[in-house]
């Protein structure tokens, strides 16, 4: 197992065991687990890790055909695009969103179902909480808490429960100050949070599909739910070259919307 990014000393050199990416020209990027005498294999050649151990975070590399890569410690945002994942991954334009809208702050304690490869875990245990996930699938689970102990370590672990239980059942667990669904049928878990969750705490939700989204609006019409809304974020770059200023030809659109809501009175 790789050594935690987040373990790592800020601005110490690369240690045996790291995880680290490497980016080329093109700015693709690869994840590597530094190893004792192993190497980074691509198509433009091949950087030994003996040579990438001991150097500066930034530095650059060659391969044998004069190829060029940079090593850097990787981002959430790296993690989330390149880790190993038996789930669809919620993405880092909406992973920003769903912590804003959900709050989430240190030593809160978070509801989350279901876990799938944990790029929603591993946000919410890097923002410093406390989560509880339901998952019925314990290859997920297993995948999830693997991700989790590669990216943040064993103390985010230690602040991470997953239950292999199906959310759309009731559950026991209670006192919750946020809820984040990322399931098919969300609507079927809110009469049990509406019990589990604590009186002002948010829940959102993640789902691909509008008729989701109205089907969960429509049981939160009928329940102790304020200020519900739901959004989608859309993300655009631009092209800036010279003179030559524009809009990227392609963006990330659609990838899913995000419904929020707050717990009130019964």
């Amino acid at each position: 197992m790789a050594k935690s990014t987040t373990s790592a000393t800020q601005g110490a050199p690369f240690e045996l065991g790291e995880h680290i990416v490497l980016i080329d020209n093109r700015q693709r990027r690869y994840l590597v687990d530094l190893e004792e005498n192993g190497e980074f294999h691509s198509h433009a050649g091949v950087v030994p890790h003996n040579e990438i151990i001991g150097s500066s975070e930034g530095t650059e590399f060659r391969t044998s055909s004069n190829a060029r890569f940079v090593g850097l410690r990787p981002t959430l945002s790296d993690h989330v695009l390149k880790m190993p994942r038996g789930a669809q991954v919620i993405y880092p334009k909406d992973l920003g969103p769903i912590l804003i809208l959900a709050d989430i702050s240190p030593g809160m304690r978070v509801f989350e179902s279901g876990v799938g490869s944990g790029s929603l875990s591993i946000a919410l245990l890097r923002a410093g909480a406390r989560v509880t996930g339901y998952e019925i699938r314990e290859d997920f689970a297993e995948k999830a808490l693997s991700n989790v102990e590669m990216f943040l370590g064993n103390e985010a672990v230690e602040r991470y429960e997953v239950k292999l239980c199906d959310a759309y059942q009731s559950h026991e667990d209670s006192n919750f100050d946020r809820a984040v669904l990322d399931l098919p049928e969300p609507w079927q878990v809110v009469p049990h949070l509406e019990k589990s969750l604590r009186r002002g705490g948010i829940l959102v939700v993640y789902n691909p599909s509008i008729i989701q989204v109205q089907n969960l609006r429509h049981r939160l019409s009928r329940g102790p739910w304020a200020m519900v809304e739901t959004i989608e974020a859309l993300q655009r770059t631009w092209h800036v070259e010279g003179n030559s200023v524009r809009p990227d030809h392609r963006m990330v659109a659609h990838t899913g919307f995000i419904t929020h809501a707050r717990l009130v009175e019964l």
